[in-house]
């Protein structure tokens, strides 16, 4: 007599001379019984869903909250693309190595802070006297009093409330810094640090202003002290910067400018931070730049009469401008890039008149495009 719990028998049994047997033919009660198994399988395997295999998220990992004269701060990796929250500290260094959703500053006074990359915004509230670098989305403030920034922003930052704000241009290096941008979603190229908007202007007083110039990161948040921070290879060194340095909205040094569009290619970035390098090592200003799609009918009122060699180009992907600024700056350009770039197609202004009105019509255009 076969076992009760077997899982499938070989043959069923020919029923007995006068006893009521299974009519079902041999094929169908081997295909009931393999049913009966697949369901017995499935009731014993709960289902697995994907929300179940994630690592369990501690809130506190994620926040630096009631410090004073604490040096803290999370590792490159540490964060991983996590909101983060900083809230009630004083006079603190708080360094944020990784990239970052969004990240918020509440009731801080006196701190330092260096936040890397953020894909959303970056809101400070009620905070006086700090001390900031910053690469974010988003950039607002909030009843803040006495602050200094050094920021990349893709968007117009916004302050409301906040007095006696000063902003410079983001300047940085650390290894892991350029591909954190690139999960951030953000471009190196697209920096509105010095267009400061004022949800709540006094009038007569002015509630934000620039940095000088010559005013280096590391006197404003200097470098982590602490063994657990310093194996980060840090440079504040604007020429090392992953960010470019630019002048953004100061006075321009001279009356002539250049306007340098390089298309989409494998080696876009590398060519524009090549031209940079360049330039600034002979003295002139990089004003802007900005990394933007462009399509026909603002290459014709950017390019002009030269836009039909262009027009082509414009299907592989966004455009890298890049503002110079100097006497005799479109004379270097033109070299540079005839020397430097004869394989590559680069648009160049080619005469004072034509740059400035290029320069104008490109910077409106990608301003109304990214919504500025």
């Amino acid at each position: 007599m076969g076992c009760f719990f077997s899982k499938r028998r070989k043959q069923a049994k020919e029923p007995k001379s006068g006893e009521r047997g299974d009519t079902a033919s041999p094929e169908e009660r081997e295909r009931k019984e393999e049913g009966e198994e697949a369901v017995n399988a499935a009731s014993e395997k709960q289902p697995q869903y994907s929300w179940d295999q994630r690592a369990k998220i501690d809130p506190k990992d994620y926040m630096f909250s009631g410090l004073k004269d604490e040096t803290v701060g999370r590792l490159p990796g540490k964060v991983a693309g996590q909101q983060f929250v900083i809230q009630d500290c004083e006079n603190c260094n708080i360094y944020i190595f990784d990239h970052s959703a969004t990240i918020t500053i509440d009731d801080c006074t006196g701190c330092q802070i260096f936040l890397g990359p953020v894909k959303g915004s970056v809101f400070f509230r009620d905070c006086k006297d700090c001390k900031c670098v910053v690469a974010c989305q988003q950039f607002r403030t909030r009843d803040c009093r006495k602050m200094e920034v050094f920021l990349c922003c893709a968007t117009q930052p916004i302050i409301e409330s906040s007095t006696g704000m000063k902003f410079g241009c983001f300047q940085y290096y650390y290894p892991e810094l350029a591909l954190q941008m690139k999960d951030a979603g953000l471009s190196i190229f697209n920096n509105t640090w010095s267009n400061i908007h004022d949800f709540t202007p006094v009038s007569g007083e002015n509630n934000w202003g620039l940095l000088p110039e010559d005013v280096s990161v590391q006197e404003c948040v200097p470098l982590p002290t602490i063994e657990e921070l310093k194996g980060v290879r840090i440079s504040t060194d604007g020429n090392r910067s992953i960010i470019p340095v630019t002048q953004g909205r100061r006075q321009k040094h001279s009356e002539e400018s250049c306007l340098v569009v390089f298309f989409a290619g494998d080696y876009t970035t590398a060519n524009a931070r090549k031209l940079i390098d360049e330039m600034t090592g002979k003295n002139f200003g990089l004003v802007h730049t900005k990394e933007v799609p462009m399509k026909a009918d603002d290459a014709h009122r950017v390019f002009q009469q030269r836009a039909p060699e262009f027009l082509p180009l414009l299907e592989k992907g966004p455009v890298v401008a890049l503002e110079f600024n100097g006497d005799g700056t479109i004379a270097a350009c033109q070299e540079i890039v005839a020397n430097v770039f004869s394989g590559a197609k680069v648009f160049v202004s080619e005469d004072k008149l034509s740059a400035s009105r290029e320069v104008d019509n490109f910077y409106n255009f990608a301003d109304m495009q990214m919504g500025m």
